[in-house]
């Protein structure tokens, strides 16, 4: 009776046991008794993906000729390359196997279930064997080289893996009204995240064609997700959703971009946020979204650069606007009264050196939220609801809209104060 030694006593290594001890002698091989390999026929690897390296090169020294290795990885390329790599010069044979099938889905029994064999280093003999044993075990055997399992695996366990993690992440849950297709979705869900995390990473990472598949995957989310969005939010009017309040920069920016291209019908949302014109223009919610991107003097507008990095868009079109700083208060407080200056940070930085020269005294404050705009910041000292010693530093449409009183003008140190900002869509 052959000997078949057993590496990796784990979930699989539990199920070829069942599958090959009425048929050979086994040797279960641990960290104790490694050195029993010696004594195997042949010796099945069940061992995680990123172990497997590590475990032949370790193991090397303990091959014979006449010895036969069979790994039942996931992935068959980077077994294959393993095996090319430590077996170069011995005679030592080997078979690629690929079990379809783990404890969740075997637990009916194994008629039926693939596997996947690709001859590769095993003599005709050995190979015949083999094939003929797990046929005769009722498994349906597949012929197939390593490249071409890889290629078809990364669309058929890569992905059904990646969904059901997927799906997990979404937190699906079981209801009283779940369709079939529903409760096949939460058997998807529940058999993959039955395995190991690390096989999970390994199937993405090892398979050298799973990124493909994700990058896919997520192309084809955006395509339908996009598809459900209507074309236009209102037929008559084009919406557009911009990162100032009424009276920003981002505002003259908007009002500039319809005058250039003639747009006669259109409605601006004032979103405050370039975090919340992404998020509203992913979400269907506007046609366009604008915002600024980046100053002649104050470089980057990093609230933006952070927001963009969160989602998807298109720029449709770049455009620059001259900006001019305006000092504003209340018509109430007097200027001696006055103790910060609220603004965007940009803002600031567009000032500097005059803000230093003229005001070294006050104290200079951006907002949070809807207060990061200074247009929402202007509103809020009107109505009281930030401290009125503040003062606006900002456009000086604002003194208009909400009676505010201008003390000083043009601030910007650089008279050619051109900001650039990106009108996108979906």
């Amino acid at each position: 009776m052959k000997k078949v030694a057993i590496v990796g006593f784990g979930r699989f290594g539990k199920i070829l046991k069942k599958i090959l001890e009425n048929d050979f002698k086994l040797i279960i091989i641990g960290r104790n008794n490694l050195e029993d390999i010696i004594k195997a026929d042949v010796v099945f690897y069940c061992v995680p993906i990123s172990a497997f390296e590590s475990v032949i090169k370790s193991h090397k020294k303990y091959f014979k000729d006449n010895h036969l290795l069979i790994d039942v990885l996931s992935v068959k390329i980077h077994s294959k390359k393993v095996f090319e790599k430590y077996l170069r010069g011995l005679k030592t044979q080997a078979l690629l196997t690929h079990p379809m099938f783990g404890p969740d889905s075997s637990k009916n029994g194994f008629d039926g279930l693939p596997i996947i064999i690709d001859k590769f280093k095993t003599s005709q003999e050995n190979y015949l064997f083999w094939k003929n044993y797990f046929a005769n075990k009722r498994l349906k055997v597949i012929e197939m080289t390593a490249k071409k399992h890889d290629q078809l695996a990364a669309n058929s366990q890569g992905l059904t893996h990646f969904i059901g993690r997927l799906l997990e992440k979404f937190n699906l849950k079981p209801t009283e009204i779940d369709s079939l297709g529903t409760k096949k979705l939460l058997e998807v869900m529940g058999q993959t995240c039955n395995d190991t995390w690390q096989l999970f990473n390994d199937l993405q990472n090892f398979n050298p064609y799973t990124k493909a598949m994700r990058i896919k995957l997520g192309r084809t989310y955006d395509l339908l997700y996009n598809q459900l969005l209507p074309k236009r939010i209102n037929r008559k009017k084009i919406i557009f959703g911009i990162q100032g309040g009424k009276g920003s920069f981002n505002e003259e920016a908007i009002i500039f971009y319809v005058k250039n291209n003639a747009i006669k019908k259109f409605q601006v949302k004032y979103l405050f946020t370039s975090e919340k014109v992404l998020k509203n223009l992913n979400e269907g919610n506007i046609d366009f979204g604008l915002f600024a991107i980046q100053n002649a003097v104050g470089g980057v507008v990093e609230e933006s650069t952070h927001a963009m990095a969160k989602y998807k868009f298109k720029i449709v079109e770049e455009f620059q606007v001259l900006i001019r700083h305006f000092l504003m208060k209340r018509k109430d407080i007097s200027v001696s009264e006055i103790k910060t200056i609220m603004a965007h940070s940009q803002n600031f930085r567009q000032c500097k050196d005059n803000l230093s020269k003229k005001y070294p005294g006050l104290k200079q404050v951006s907002g949070q939220g809807d207060l990061l705009d200074t247009a929402r910041c202007a509103e809020a000292l009107a109505k009281n609801e930030i401290d009125k010693n503040t003062a606006i530093l900002g456009p000086k449409i604002l003194a208009n809209i909400y009676g505010l009183e201008i003390i000083d003008e043009d601030l910007q140190d650089n008279t050619n104060n051109l900001t650039t900002f990106f009108l996108v869509s979906r």
